[in-house]
């Protein structure tokens, strides 16, 4: 991947509806080596998807808990068992597993308090090696996003 290539991602990232006319005036290229050069990026699963981003509070609110589940060590089922039942629910933004006092922090959104308490519930039922979780309301989203920074090649020599 060259510095084209990076700068297209940079631009994609932002808006990934641009047209490849207005990404190849930015880049310095002819909108078919942009389109070339996306249909590439999506093929060799650099870009994994596109979608769009939708504004909790336009669609009812609800809210968003930090939770750190504590396992049982070493016991990579457990591990696996969450990563498939949270590529099943909507619910679950995100799944980390990490180093610290927890071993995954999940991000979770629910309409309220009364149904985080139940997907919290369900991870425990579904999964007898969770011994805890610690949860953190967000009272405030000050930053959210998924933007990847992408070096220019030198940047990464």
């Amino acid at each position: 991947m060259d510095n084209l290539d990076r700068k297209i991602l940079r631009i994609v990232q932002r808006n990934c509806q641009l047209k490849a006319e207005a990404i190849a005036e930015e880049v310095g290229l002819s909108a078919s080596a942009v389109q070339r050069r996306l249909r590439q990026l999506r093929q060799d699963r650099v870009i994994t998807s596109e979608i769009a981003v939708v504004d909790m509070k336009e669609v009812g609110g609800g809210m968003t808990f930090i939770a750190g589940l504590e396992i049982e060590r070493d016991n990579y089922d457990t591990l696996q068992r969450l990563r498939n039942w949270a590529a099943r629910n909507d619910n679950i933004q995100q799944l980390f597993y990490v180093t610290g006092s927890v071993d995954l922090i999940a991000i979770i959104t629910a309409r309220d308090v009364t149904e985080y308490d139940d997907i919290a519930a369900q991870i425990m039922r579904e999964n007898s090696q969770v011994r805890r979780i610690n949860t953190n309301v967000v009272l405030k989203s000050i930053k959210s996003g998924l933007f990847v920074p992408v070096p220019d090649v030198e940047e990464i020599d």
